[in-house]
């Protein structure tokens, strides 16, 4: 049944991600990937905060953590598009921009991911 769970994460992962992606596209434009660091970097945030959260201070079944953390977030993130895109800026000779992406995107989804576990902890301080 754990298999189902992750599926069905994955796949609503995977439609909300094409969903903000064409939003933040039509906002900023398609000349740097914004969308795919601002979906990391949320994705970062919800895995930080819901593994911390569900660990010690709210248990729940294994089920829910591989449907949110493996299903949803994986299905959400983007780190093969990330990868894909850092190349194509590459081989574009657009360098600056490359290293922007990689940049941004390692230190934004680590400062994410950290936040959401600072802020899981608080739940159980309460």
């Amino acid at each position: 049944m754990i298999y189902f769970w992750v599926a069905l994460g994955g796949a609503l992962g995977s439609m909300a991600r094409l969903w903000v992606g064409v939003r933040v596209a039509m906002l900023t434009g398609i000349h740097f990937p914004w969308s795919t660091i601002l979906i990391n970097l949320f994705g970062s945030f919800v895995i930080g905060f819901f593994a911390t959260l569900t660990r010690d201070r709210l248990p729940v079944p294994i089920e829910a953590r591989a449907f949110v953390m493996v299903g949803l977030c994986g299905g959400f993130t983007t780190f093969s598009a990330f990868s894909l895109q850092t190349l194509e800026l590459a081989r574009a000779s657009r360098l600056l921009d490359a290293g922007a992406n990689v940049m941004l995107s390692v230190a934004l989804c680590l400062v994410a991911v950290a936040i959401g576990h600072w802020l899981a902890t608080l739940f159980g301080r309460a």
